[in-house]
Order: C-alpha cells, then structure tokens, then sequence
C-alpha cells in the first residue's frame, strides 16, 4: 500500500489510540499460564500481537474473540502448554520472539519459532545466551542468534543475571523462563526499563522482589486468571501528540492513555521541549496509570534525549525527530544505539527520509542531530523500511510540509496500529 498525505494546518477533534502493544502481548502470555479464565478488553488486533495469541492457539490455548478487542483466554496453568504441530510464526513481533522463548525454554517438549524477513535478521543472541546458562537448548542460524530458533525444553535452573543493557524483552524473557525454575531468579539491570512483566506478574498471583534495578522472581507459582483492562498505547498516541504540538491551529484529546512511568518518557522529553499538553482523569487499571490527554499547537525548543530516558521512549525517538524538526534550537537524540537493531536501523531509516524531505540533520553512531526550526518540502516519495514507527513518522511529517508526500510499503502500520490512516482522516 502506498500512503499519500497531504499537508493540513488545523487538526481537532477527540480520539482513542488502540490498546497497549505490550500489555496486549503480556495479558495473552500471563492468562494462558494461568489457571482460569482471563477476560481482556482493549486488546490490540494488531498482527504482532494476533501472532501472539495464534502462537498459543497452537500451544492448545483456548482463546474466544480472537480478532476482537474484547477476548477470553482458557488459562492451562504453568505447565499446561502443549507441543505444537507445526512451526511457530511470529511474523514482525520481535517481543513475542524474545518473550516467547523464555516461556519454551522451560516446558517438556520441542517447538521451532520463525518470523518474517526482518525478525530473521533481529538478534537473539541477547536472550538465548542467558537461557543457555539456565540450562535451555536453543539452536539456531548464527549460532543461535538468528532465527528460525529450534527450543528443546528442559528442566531450568534459577540464576542472578547482569544484563549489559536496558531491555523490557531481555528482562521479561528471563523472568518468564524462571517462572520454570526452582528458587529465585533475578535479573539486574543498568537502567529501569518499562515494567509491564513486573505488574502484570503481580496481578496474576506471581510474588516478585523489585530492589532498584534489580528484579526478582520466585519459580513455579500458581497463576490466577484476571480480568485485564488494555490502556491505549502512548507509543501510538505519541503520533498524535507530536501531530498536534506542530501543527499550527492543533487540539487534541487522546483519551484512556497508559502512562507507565517507564514508558512516558516520551512526556518528560516534551516537558522538557515547551509543550502545551494536560493529563486529564487520572487512574489506575490492572496496577497501569491512565489518563486522557489534552494537547495544544505548541512554541517547540530544542533539547537533549539521552541517558536514563532513553529505555522509556526507544520507540518513540523516530517521531521525536520529526518533532525536532521544529523545535527552535539545536535537539541531539543520543545514547540510542539500540535503534539500529529494531524493525530497521531506525537511526539511518530517519536520517535518509529526513534528507530526502529537505531537513537538515547530522547522523550520529548512537543518534542524531537536528537544527530547527526547518520547513519540510515534501513533494516526493519516501520509504518506510517496512518499519511502521518509520512510516507513520513520516506521515505525521507530511501533515506539515510545503507538498505531499508519499509512503511507500505502507502496509507495515498494520503490525500496531491497523486504523492509523482512519484516525489520521478523522482530525
């Protein structure tokens, strides 16, 4: 699908972004090792997280609604899962691969995980290394890194793991993978990374020990069944947030947002940048704060993104550089070298379309540099890397440039956001 947008200088309305990514993936994962029924609303019908739950199904996971928002998920409990008949796709998701894996590392069976062209070229070396020292079998192309990934389940042993860095899948696969285990298992972190494993362990029953950055988990307990309420994803409102801080006659409400503190780094960053934004009826859902937000046409400044903030927004850096764009001043996005192993190297991806749009910018090993405020002169055809945080940035580009812009191999959107270009119509 080719995307075509063309600039517009006033967006209103109010909106509902889909559910949560993450919370989605989890609730499907945590209710099938569960005992009982868990009852999901707000589910994201995205492919990522539908090869998920289809992942499952393959499992002998009894799943009603599949396709819908609202699902119920026939818990199996911890050890209930069995072996599949054929191969497990994952398609793009590579937070159901690397999760997924440490759930397999544990059960008494063999399973083969693929996904598409750009998850077999995603490294898994990060997650199959500490599972090997667990005790897993997982053998793949590149010495296990690459998929597709052969797991022959085996008895676990717990460990204490240093992670050399800030991954909400590094972490989260290790937990799940000492839910197998006998004794704690612990996984120590060089920053806080988001911490949706950690609540929804918790409500489902698990006893965890959270120290700083270290966490803790004690093998083999007894999940209960829950009902989980899905917040919509900030990653996706990010889009809209960004749409409506530079557009001229711009304002929004984004309603039932999941504010995760480890994972709204995104509006510290814009706090930070001047932006005209309020949260509005806060509360609490399944241990996640929630909230509407309203946001305003906004007087950008420039800033630095780095450090500690960055595990809290990885994924919304490529909008953020759109968003530089038009910020008065010099923005450097930096310490963001795990760009370059997402979807695409989204940190060349951004530069390369950033140019081809006529915007100034400096590409830099961990990041990028981006003087504003630029005019963006559209009137060409740009790529999405089969990447669909790529290719929605650029879509909220074009809101504001000179003439339309183009985007070709759209249909990537789809992966997490199936109504995006809906939306976009709709304001």
């Amino acid at each position: 699908m080719e995307l075509k947008i063309k600039p517009k200088d006033k967006l209103q309305g109010t909106i509902k972004v889909p559910g949560d990514k993450s919370i989605s993936h989890r609730s499907v994962m945590l209710g099938a090792l569960a005992e009982g029924k868990t009852e999901v609303t707000g589910f994201l019908t995205g492919e990522d997280c539908l090869n998920t739950a289809r992942a499952f199904q393959k499992m002998g996971v009894e799943i009603e609604g599949l396709g819908s928002e609202e699902m119920v998920i026939h818990g199996v409990g911890l050890n209930g899962l069995q072996e599949p008949e054929s191969i497990l796709d994952l398609g793009n998701s590579g937070t159901s691969m690397r999760l997924m894996l440490g759930i397999l590392a544990g059960q008494d069976f063999y399973a083969v995980v693929t996904g598409d062209e750009s998850l077999s070229k995603r490294p898994m070396a990060r997650v199959v290394e500490p599972l090997g020292d667990m005790g897993a079998e997982i053998y793949g192309r590149d010495g296990g890194n690459l998929a597709p990934l052969t797991v022959i389940g085996q008895n676990l042993t717990n460990q204490e793991y240093q992670s050399p860095v800030a991954s909400a899948q590094v972490k989260s696969c290790i937990l799940l993978a000492g839910l197998y285990a006998d004794g704690t298992t612990t996984v120590i972190e060089p920053a806080k990374s988001r911490d949706h494993t950690e609540r929804m362990l918790e409500y489902f029953g698990t006893e965890l020990n959270i120290d700083g950055l270290e966490v803790s988990v004690i093998g083999q307990p007894k999940l209960k069944g829950q009902k989980v309420v899905v917040p919509s994803d900030i990653s996706s409102a990010s889009f809209f947030l960004v749409a409506a801080l530079i557009n001229q006659q711009a304002e929004l409400i984004l309603e039932d947002v999941g504010l995760n503190p480890t994972r709204a780094g995104i509006l510290e960053v814009l706090t930070a940048m001047e932006a005209d934004y309020e949260l509005l009826d806060k509360r609490l859902e399944n241990q996640e704060p929630i909230a509407d937000i309203k946001v305003n046409s906004s007087n950008l400044q420039a800033t630095t993104i780095g450090g500690a903030v960055i595990p809290k927004l990885i994924d919304e850096l490529p909008i953020l550089a759109v968003a530089a764009t038009q910020a008065e001043g010099e923005t450097v996005i930096k310490d963001a070298e795990e760009l370059r192993v997402k979807e695409t190297d989204r940190i060349s991806a951004m530069v390369t379309e950033l140019r081809r749009l006529g915007v100034e910018v400096e590409e830099r090993e961990d990041g990028m540099v981006i003087p504003g405020p630029q005019s963006i002169k559209g009137g060409c055809s740009c790529r999405s890397y089969d990447d669909h945080r790529i290719a929605m940035s650029l879509a909220v580009a074009g809101l504001i440039a000179q003439e339309e812009i183009e985007i070709t191999n759209a249909d990537c959107i789809k992966t997490s956001f199936p109504n995006f270009v809906e939306l976009l119509k709709d304001i």
